[in-house]
């Protein structure tokens, strides 16, 4: 174990909902930095974890409360392009420009791991059969557009004291305490299950997917690198490129034969297909989860009565908890 103090913003969300408890149980002491939009009890209560109630735009509250770590995961935006465009003020000032005050305050707090949080969203449409860490990036929105600016801000920083390094991720799937219901593999689940049925727009998409666990190995992976393979460097991670029809294929057999798939015309036909055998190449990280694992597991919840009322409480909805708060 390399890192012993992590600070992480965006803690309680999907993601740090499943990272924060997984980096507890290896003896990591952990400080969390999150508005809470989603509750406060989204992490348990654990002696080497401190919960903090507060906003990555407050420059002073991070002075505070960022010195004494060793490592910083940045996952705190407002994700995904719907619940970025209710309020593109709002997003690029989370997203964007409280990206290089945070950056200058962990460098400045002897910080010495950064780890940031992108997506594989900052390529746009590509026509290769691979996309690869260093093609153009040419995004479609602007919350893929600040995605990779921030890509830049950061590795303008990067130093022997300071490592650097950005994850692009492919779409997220699978549990977590904090459960999103409005990602393509989840929303299959949540329909078939449900309703015995999934409609699909378009079907020939290719859309990659990543399972929680492995998203959450990536991170560890990545702590736990030699500095010289990881400083300055920028890793998709992603399971496999699959078609939407091929994911709805997928969830019908962990639901049920009886699944119904209706497929209809789709105006979006964007398909986007990442190369993850750089991570797997430099770090030896491989995905050991597949999407039907994924689908799994919310069978689980879904079936055990965990996740309830699974199409109107916007708790699973961020684009829902995003409409109804008044944020500034």
């Amino acid at each position: 174990m390399l890192k012993k103090k992590i600070f992480i913003t965006g803690g309680a969300g999907y993601v740090g909902s499943k990272l924060v408890p997984k980096l507890l149980d290896l003896g990591y002491e952990i400080t969390v930095l999150d508005l809470m939009i989603y509750g406060e009890n989204i992490l348990n209560n654990h002696n080497k974890l401190k919960k903090i109630k507060g906003d990555i735009r407050n420059n002073d509250l991070l002075e505070k409360v960022i010195p004494g770590h060793d490592a910083l995961i940045h996952l705190a935006c407002i994700s995904n392009d719907p619940s970025f465009e209710l309020n593109p003020s709002l997003g690029k000032s989370i997203n964007y420009d409280a990206f290089e005050p945070l950056v200058k305050i962990s460098v400045k707090s002897k910080i010495n791991r950064f780890i940031y949080a992108s997506s594989s969203s900052v390529y746009g449409i590509k026509k290769e059969k691979n996309v690869t860490e260093d093609m153009k990036l040419e995004p479609l929105t602007d919350y893929s557009k600040f995605k990779g600016e921030c890509e830049k801000i950061l590795n303008s920083y990067k130093s022997e004291d300071f490592i650097t390094t950005t994850i692009r991720p492919s779409t997220v799937c699978g549990y977590a305490k904090r459960q999103r219901l409005d990602l393509v593999v989840n929303i299959l689940t949540n329909h078939a299950f449900h309703n015995r049925e999934i409609k699909v727009f378009g079907g020939n998409q290719l859309r990659p997917n990543i399972h929680i666990n492995d998203m959450v190995e990536s991170y560890l992976t990545v702590l736990n690198s030699d500095r010289e393979k990881i400083n300055g460097q920028i890793f998709n991670v992603g399971f496999k490129n699959q078609s939407v029809n091929e994911l709805a294929n997928d969830v019908k057999e962990v639901i049920g034969e009886d699944i119904k798939i209706i497929n209809t015309k789709s105006d979006d036909n964007r398909s986007y297909h990442v190369s993850s055998e750089k991570i797997k190449k430099i770090l030896g990280f491989e995905p050991k989860y597949t999407v039907k694992d994924a689908v799994s597991d919310l069978k689980d919840a879904f079936e055990k009565k965990i996740l309830k009322n699974t199409f109107n409480d916007e708790f699973f909805f961020n684009i829902k908890r995003m409409n109804n708060l008044n944020l500034k």
